[in-house]
């Protein structure tokens, strides 16, 4: 029997886990939650995703707009074997008593605080402390990298220190109300940035310190990583390790692809839905490897990477899966690998 999914808060993300929900074999996406129609709220209908209110006071807002809906989102919950919280940050926090009480496992998303949670997050770190989670956080566009990035490192030459600034957006491209913006901040400009802190959510043990940068865009984030290796690999070694990991995309030297802009650009020609990019980017001719010391820029896009682990995460809460069989039937349902 498919695992029965339901998504409340069909947003960013949102939008995004559900279509990787309904493309997946063992799974069955049941409905999302909304708390007002809009266009993704019509989106959804389009798409023949069943649309929960989240709010009843608001349910006569959709008959005005004349979008059917399912029922309530606690109806939709009581319903689903998991719930995937893909509402704005902070809110999770707040409907999590509401999956408690109908004993429903719930996935959170980045934004959430790490201790609302069982368990952090990431399938290639550490996929399967979260088998028999009530309440599990996948973590963050920029964690989720760091993460994909690490743990080969890790387990195949040993990590003494990373230290990463962090080059970020200053809002999704539909996040009108974070500008117009023209500035180049420290942010925090306390050190350090949240970022290393939640990579030990999943690696307890690695010693890692992060600055973050915000900037006035709105394509992807971009790393700027040193990692202080155990051994002394050559450039090509790493290049060839990093090659075989399943979410990492090494830019090839020649592809004339020079930054976030040319990514998407190449993100589009190859049809990918709303020009996504599920993979770490990192360009090849960075790599580089100076006595221990690995050097390399990769771009994350803040959007969608993170959305094959939600996918992964709800395997692993419900021990349907190992890491490896997960990760390879999402990669191949998504069409994740250029």
């Amino acid at each position: 029997m498919s695992i029965q999914v339901a998504v409340n808060g069909y947003g960013t993300i949102g939008k995004r886990v559900a279509d990787a929900v309904a493309l997946q074999p063992d799974m069955e996406l049941i409905g999302v939650g909304k708390t007002r129609p809009n266009h993704e709220a019509e989106l959804a209908i389009e798409n023949g995703y069943p649309l929960y209110a989240a709010i009843e006071d608001r349910i006569d807002l959709f008959d005005e707009a004349g979008l059917e809906l399912a029922g309530t989102v606690e109806e939709m919950v009581e319903a689903a074997d998991i719930v995937v919280d893909a509402c704005p940050s902070g809110i999770g926090a707040d409907n999590k008593s509401l999956y408690e009480a109908h004993d429903t496992p719930a996935l959170y998303q980045g934004g959430e605080d790490a201790d609302l949670v069982d368990v952090s997050f990431n399938a290639r770190g550490n996929f399967d402390e979260a088998t028999g989670a009530d309440h599990v956080r996948v973590v963050s566009c920029n964690t989720t990298g760091l993460s994909r990035l690490l743990a080969p490192l890790q387990e195949e030459y040993g990590v003494e220190k990373a230290r990463v600034t962090l080059v970020r957006r200053g809002g999704d491209p539909a996040q009108t109300g974070r500008g117009p913006i023209n500035d180049i901040l420290p942010n925090p400009v306390s050190l350090p940035s949240h970022h290393g802190p939640d990579v030990n959510t999943i690696f307890p043990d690695l010693a890692i310190d992060t600055l973050g940068l915000k900037v006035p865009a709105t394509l992807m984030h971009t790393h700027s990583v040193n990692v202080t290796l155990e051994s002394t690999p050559d450039a090509d070694a790493v290049r060839e390790l990093l090659d075989e990991q399943t979410r990492t995309f090494l830019i090839p030297e020649g592809a004339g692809i020079d930054g976030a802009g040319a990514l998407k650009e190449f993100a589009m020609d190859r049809g990918r839905p709303r020009a996504d990019i599920w993979e770490n980017c990192i360009w090849s001719e960075s790599v580089s490897v100076e006595g221990s010391d690995l050097y390399l820029f990769q771009a994350i896009h803040q959007e969608s990477d993170v959305v094959p682990e939600n996918v992964d995460a709800i395997r692993a809460v419900l021990g349907t899966a190992d890491a490896a069989e997960s990760i390879e039937r999402t990669n191949g349902t998504m069409e994740i690998g250029f």
